[in-house]
């Protein structure tokens, strides 16, 4: 006959579980910063950080990106991360689930909003307007970057055809 499980036992396989869960986060973490890390040093270019968190699935604005630099930067401002710095703020920031992207549900809406005729499309041109002149502008690199994914045959961006591309999975500790 087996003892039944106490409070402290229960605990003990909740720590286990969440301390693996944030042993695979760390891993895909090292992973990302691994394939910019060009000298093998554990540094990256403080430009690189962006995309590094873009690839672990993260969308920060670029207010939120300034921030993030901010708090992980060296104080002599070498123009380099370290992994050790690294490491911990974005283990939280996917623990935590902040800088997620939105839904598809949430992207539909906006891009309805933007669509006033309904015709389920935006143009090129028309979408190149609102995210150069709406809200925080995208560069040149990001607008090319988006147009070589959204257009269609016809140079439109379909709703329903561009949004599942900008989706990503719900849980990114898998």
């Amino acid at each position: 006959m087996s003892e039944p499980e106490t409070t402290e036992s229960v605990a003990d396989g909740a720590n286990q579980e969440t301390e693996a869960a944030v042993q695979k986060v760390q891993k895909r973490i090292e992973d990302a910063f691994d394939i910019f890390d060009h000298e093998g040093n554990k540094t990256v270019d403080v430009r690189e950080i962006g995309t590094i968190m873009r690839s672990l699935d993260l969308c920060p604005t670029e207010n939120e990106l300034t921030d993030v630099l901010a708090e992980m930067e060296e104080e002599d401002a070498s123009g380099y991360v370290r992994l050790e710095r690294f490491l911990p703020v974005m283990t939280l920031a996917i623990m935590s689930k902040n800088y997620r992207p939105h839904s598809e549900e949430k992207l539909l809406r906006a891009f309805q909003t933007l669509d006033q005729e309904g015709k389920g499309f935006l143009t090129q041109d028309d979408l190149k307007q609102f995210l150069t002149k709406e809200g925080e502008p995208f560069n040149d690199e990001e607008i090319e970057e988006i147009m070589s994914a959204a257009l269609d045959d016809q140079g439109n961006i379909v709703f329903k055809e561009f949004i599942p591309l900008m989706a990503v999975e719900e849980d990114l500790a898998s």
